[in-house]
């Protein structure tokens, strides 16, 4: 790629190879109000605000090459007061649809908006619905959070979600508005969790485990169900051991609702616990970078495996974002059709 009339780079640092990759982004986020779909959207819009191109571009031009990044929001007041998402809002390259992701309909209006424009289709659709514990739940002071849903308590059932489906029944809908038919497809990145299944559940830390046992029996069978819809879309096996979501979670008939074997290109992240931390890898980065070429991942703070991983206490969700936005999407080739936990 060219800018202006400055030489081409033929190879860069892989933190500014996704820079080079953000300028024709068009993404689609579905929770991305806060938290991790926030911290990524914020890194893809201000992706080429980096100080090596300053040379390069128009500084005061940096907000028009970003990627253009389309929220569905169940409430866009919550970007009011955030001045940081507005400047994006004001030159066009943000784009806030009012809807619920639990509404077909809704899904399918936000990502025709997403798709406006002479500059191509949605490319990179990224999934993180969730919500964080109340303050009242909070742990340790870490914030920890909940996988999805609005969390509450029951003598009988512990805390639980509501409604118990959301994360399952949202990707549902993404799913049935997805272009399957693209060629190449938009690529999906969804935020899942640790711990799932029997397999994942015993890989738990065991000073966690009381902590998974009782908070998260819920929201772990809504994002169970969430990954067994994407397995079936996109062909994976599915372990047997893990079993099948019961019709709470995902409906009778699902199967033929979605398809199988369809989806091409896709990213299930599963994080550890999430913490408001701040983020290392960008420090990580700064130091390699310091030191010359280092290889793709060098130096990063948090370990990223397809395999389950000792010790998978907690993440913040800031180097969550950090791993899709600078990582996984700059490398795409290497983490497509994987699922993989990430955990300092």
């Amino acid at each position: 790629m060219i800018f202006s009339n400055q030489p081409a780079y033929t190879t860069l640092p892989q933190t500014h190879e996704s820079i080079l990759s953000a300028f024709a982004m068009k993404a689609f986020i579905i929770g991305g109000s806060k938290n991790i779909g926030y911290y990524a959207a914020q890194r893809l819009l201000s992706t080429c605000c980096d100080a090596i191109f300053i040379q390069l571009i128009d500084p005061l031009s940096f907000i028009e090459h970003g990627a253009t990044v389309t929220f569905l929001l169940r409430n866009k007041s919550c970007f009011d007061a955030d001045e940081t998402i507005q400047q994006y809002v004001r030159s066009g390259k943000a784009r806030l649809v009012s809807g619920d992701a639990l509404k077909e309909e809704d899904v399918r209006k936000a990502w025709a908006v997403a798709d406006e424009g002479d500059d191509g289709s949605v490319d990179t659709v990224f999934f993180s619905v969730g919500r964080r514990f109340p303050p009242l739940y909070n742990i340790s002071r870490l914030n920890l959070s909940l996988p999805g849903g609005t969390p509450n308590f029951s003598i009988t059932k512990g805390f639980y979600i509501n409604p118990p489906d959301l994360c399952a029944h949202s990707m549902l809908n993404v799913l049935s508005v997805f272009p399957r038919a693209a060629s190449p497809q938009p690529r999906l990145v969804l935020i899942s969790s640790t711990g799932l299944g029997r397999t994942a559940h015993a890989a738990v830390p065991f000073a966690l485990k009381p902590l998974y046992g009782i908070l998260l029996p819920g929201p772990h069978r809504d994002k169970l169900g969430m990954e067994r819809a994407i397995a079936h879309a996109a062909g994976f096996a599915w372990p047997a051991a893990d079993g099948e979501p019961d019709a709470e979670i995902l409906p009778e008939g699902w199967q033929a609702h979605v398809g199988e074997g369809w989806l091409k290109s896709v990213l299930v992240v599963r994080p550890a616990l999430l913490t408001d931390g701040v983020c290392k890898g960008d420090a990580s980065a700064e130091a390699c970078a310091c030191k010359g070429d280092a290889p793709a991942g060098a130096g990063v703070p948090y370990r990223v495996d397809s395999e389950e991983m000792k010790g998978q206490y907690t993440v913040s969700r800031q180097d969550v974002a950090h791993f899709v936005a600078e990582r996984a999407l700059a490398d795409w080739s290497e983490w497509e059709g994987k699922i993989v936990r990430i955990a300092y």
